[in-house]
Formats: structure tokens, C-alpha cells, sequence
């Protein structure tokens, strides 16, 4: 069990961690026909707009009250009525997610009585388009809170109970933490949909952030799941949430509509993989198939390759919680020992389980120190932790977000049995490239013999 500490600090030296708001924003924008709303400053929004822009290389749909002085002090119900009206006039979209701001949380505004009083009054204007709240200031919790808050509003906003309960066997809706890349949800769908089950996923990057390019401008988003899709989530024959921080969502769809929930803490190892795998089969009724245990099998060799290069090394990881725990169970599965655990917030049950003797809730400062006193092998982090990778001398693993000075992240595997594979290679070329090559001097047992403090030399003594 780690122990985890916090770090004292008078302020942040380059942050580890995003905020509340952006990581509502990205689970908004798996959403079909959605618009993420930052109720705040422009200021805001732009900071939020960049770093998505420069991880995801796409247009970004993202919207804001613009929040100026006079209103930061009087009140923002005008601005957020403004930003409404104009959002539904000029982009149409199904669904709006108003994210707070620290500016206007600060002020301690009634947001759910304002949208009230405005869904009320405009109901005619707002015809047609879902207005759902979540308060996300950013002077607490990080990406990973904001994500699982919004995916939790999704949820109670839109999922309509059915009552008497039917069930549609093939069903299985899937709520993926935030962590999980386009490729890891295209991975996740594809094998659901080989035990021939129907999965509902919730929110689905995958579809709108995939990289394609509609042949027309489209204003809100242009993928993912369904607004009507979530609503009839109440007849799924089961949940499945991966992470720790969806397990509320989860649990508020079993509150709702009765849907049983599974939820598995990592699917980045052998082990991991088999679980989910082994779930699909008692819900499908159906054997694995074979492409399923070839990929199992292609899996095993990697490791049984990898490992060499693995073991014995130390490894430095700074991540939200979540992904923290599955990087650090991902690597001490393999052998390596992680010496070095920075995370964002520790308000998460799931850092208790996090193989390492402690985690440190602090920033990428904190991560380069700890990680230069603990002689690490590799350091595991985001884009930013660039600097203290070529401080230090140690090769750099880029994992997360926002990962902005290399193209192709979003298309990474890193889960089930391929993409367990594809991390293992990477992360296993990576130690291959900084190994040092010995020499017949370097294996010499006498070469560091030098002299004792007497003028003798040590072999003499023998």
C-alpha cells in the first residue's frame, strides 16, 4: 500500500496537472452534436483551447460566456443567457455542457437556479437542445475529476429510466476513463462487437476526434455518442467502467435504470485484459474467438521478449491517478521497479493500490527531483516533462495529455492484448536504445583496482 504525501509548496513549478474544466470539456466532446461551454473569462477558454488544439492537431468546438469585470462582479446569468441563446441560434447543437470557471465559482453563483430560470424562460428558443451543468473550478481537482463530473452529469441528465425494466441482452454500455485514447476506444469497440454484443460508448472520443475531416464545415461536434443513445442507456444488459473515477457514473446508471455495473481499475496487462475478455464471454454466452486468444498469444511472446530489458530498471511516472495506477502496474508487471510517483490530486481510492512505496501529490519540479535523487531509467510523463528529461539525461515516455511535440498519440494502443503489446515494444526499444554496450575493458574485474590509501595496490591484499 503507498503512502501518499502532498508536497508544500508556495506555487506550482511546471504543473503536472490540467483542470477541472478542460477535462469536462473533453468528455463533452465525445458527444455527438455537443458544445462544451466554459461559464468564465475568455481567458479561460483559451488556455483550455490551445492545449486541446495542440494535443489533438483538430478543430476544437469550445464556447464561453466571456465574462468581463462588470459581470464577474454584478453576476454572469446575462452572459450565460447570451451564450445560450447565441450557441442555439447560430450552431444548433443537441447538447450544451456548461463547465464552470474558478472566476465565477469564486463568487458563489446559484449556476443550476440561473439555467433553470433560463431553460424556463427561453424554453421555446432552446427547443430541441439538452443544457446540463457541472461545476469544475480550477483551483481544485484536476482533468481527471472534471472528466468523471461531466460523465456523471451526461448520466443523470439523460439516461430515462424504463419502468417495468426491459433488457436488451447485446447491450453493454462501456464508460472509458478519460485516459483512453482513439485507438483504445476503436480497440474496446471492435472487441465487444466480436462477442456480438452492441457496445454503447459513453463519452466516445473515437468518433470525433479520430482525425477524419467532414466534407463541410459542421460548428459543434461531429462524432460520437448520440444524445438519444445515452438517453436509452436504462436497457443495457450491463456497465463496464474502466478507472476508478467513472465508478460514479456507473453507480448513478445502476441507481437509475437497475444496470449492472462492473468496474475494472486497468486494462493495460495480461491479467487486466483477460478479465474484461473473460466478462464479454459470460455476457455474450459466446467462446473467446480465435482472433482474440492469436492476440492473447502475440501478447505473451512480447512479454516473455520484453522482459529482459525490463527488469532491474527504475522508473519515474508523473499522471493523473488513474493512469498512474496502470502505468505503475503496467511496468512492475514487467519487472521494473517504480522508485518515482507524482500525481495530481490525492482525493483517489485508487492510489492505495498504486505499486510504489509512495506517491507524491505535487508538480513536475517534485517529479524531476524525486526522480534525479532515485537514479531512474526512464521517466513517464506528458510533453511538459520534457525539460527535466533533458536535465536529467533520462529518455522520456510521453503518455497522456497533453502530448504536443509528437504527432500520432491519439492513435497509440495501449490496452487489451494489442495494445499491452504495442507498449511493451516501445517502452522496451526505449531501454534497448540507452543500454550501455560493454567492452572488454568494461568487463574487466581488476580495471577499477586502484591504489589504497597506504600506496598498496588492492590486489596485493588478496
Amino acid at each position: 500500500m503507498a503512502a501518499i504525501v502532498t508536497t508544500q509548496k508556495a506555487a506550482a513549478v511546471n504543473p503536472l496537472k490540467s483542470s477541472q474544466p478542460l477535462g469536462a470539456a473533453l468528455a463533452f466532446l465525445g458527444v455527438a452534436e455537443a458544445m462544451p461551454l466554459f461559464h468564465g473569462s475568455q481567458g479561460c477558454t483559451s488556455f483550455a483551447l490551445v492545449l486541446f488544439v495542440r494535443h489533438f492537431k483538430e478543430a476544437i468546438p469550445l464556447q464561453t460566456t466571456a465574462m468581463d469585470e462588470v459581470a464577474t462582479i454584478l453576476g454572469g446569468a446575462d452572459h450565460l443567457e447570451e451564450a445560450l441563446l447565441n450557441l442555439k441560434n447560430r450552431t444548433k447543437p443537441k447538447l450544451i455542457g456548461v463547465c464552470t470557471t474558478a472566476l465565477v465559482e469564486t463568487r458563489g453563483e446559484d449556476f443550476l437556479g440561473d439555467i433553470t430560470l433560463i431553460k424556463r424562460k427561453r424554453e421555446a428558443e432552446l427547443a430541441g437542445t439538452d443544457v446540463l451543468l457541472v461545476h469544475t473550478p480550477d483551483f481544485e481537482g484536476a482533468i481527471e475529476e472534471g472528466y468523471s463530473k461531466a460523465v456523471l452529469a451526461l448520466i443523470e441528465g439523460l439516461v430515462q429510466p424504463v419502468e417495468p425494466r426491459r433488457v436488451d441482452p447485446g447491450k453493454v454500455a462501456i464508460l472509458p476513463g478519460w485516459h483512453l485514447t482513439v485507438a483504445d476506444l476503436d480497440l474496446l469497440r471492435d472487441t465487444v462487437e466480436s462477442f456480438g454484443l452492441e457496445p454503447v460508448i459513453v463519452p466516445d472520443i473515437s468518433g470525433s476526434l479520430d482525425g477524419t475531416v467532414p466534407g463541410r464545415w459542421i460548428p459543434t461536434t461531429y462524432g460520437g455518442t448520440p444524445v438519444e443513445a445515452i438517453r436509452a442507456l436504462g436497457d443495457a444488459a450491463h456497465c463496464i467502467a474502466i478507472g476508478e473515477h467513472v465508478r460514479r457514473p456507473a453507480e448513478m446508471l445502476h441507481a437509475i435504470a437497475g444496470v449492472p455495473c462492473t468496474v475494472l481499475e486497468t486494462l493495460g496487462s495480461l491479467e487486466a485484459a483477460d478479465r474484461f475478455i473473460t466478462l464479454l464471454s459470460r455476457l455474450s454466452g459466446r467462446p473467446v474467438p480465435s482472433k482474440l486468444r492469436r492476440a492473447r498469444s502475440r501478447l505473451q511472446d512480447a512479454m516473455l521478449d520484453g522482459h529482459f530489458h525490463f527488469g532491474g530498471k527504475r522508473v519515474a511516472i508523473a499522471a493523473e491517478p488513474d493512469h498512474l495506477y496502470a502505468l505503475a502496474a503496467f511496468f512492475t508487471g514487467m519487472g521494473a521497479e517504480v522508485v518515482t510517483a507524482v500525481t495530481t490530486t490525492g482525493h483517489s481510492a485508487i492510489l492505495d493500490k498504486v505499486p510504489a512505496a509512495e506517491v507524491a501529490v505535487g508538480d513536475l519540479d517534485d517529479f524531476e527531483t524525486r526522480a534525479g535523487e532515485a537514479g531512474c531509467d526512464l521517466l513517464v510523463t506528458h510533453s511538459h516533462g520534457r525539460q527535466a528529461s533533458e536535465r536529467l539525461g533520462v529518455p522520456l515516455l510521453r503518455v497522456g495529455f497533453p502530448i504536443f511535440d509528437r504527432l500520432g498519440s491519439q492513435h497509440r494502443r495501449t490496452i487489451l492484448y494489442d495494445g499491452v503489446r504495442d507498449q511493451i515494444i516501445e517502452a522496451a526499444n526505449m531501454f534497448q536504445a540507452q543500454q550501455r554496450i560493454h567492452t572488454p575493458d568494461s568487463l574487466d574485474p581488476f580495471r577499477d583496482r586502484g591504489e589504497t590509501h597506504d600506496g598498496h595496490s588492492q590486489a596485493s591484499h588478496h
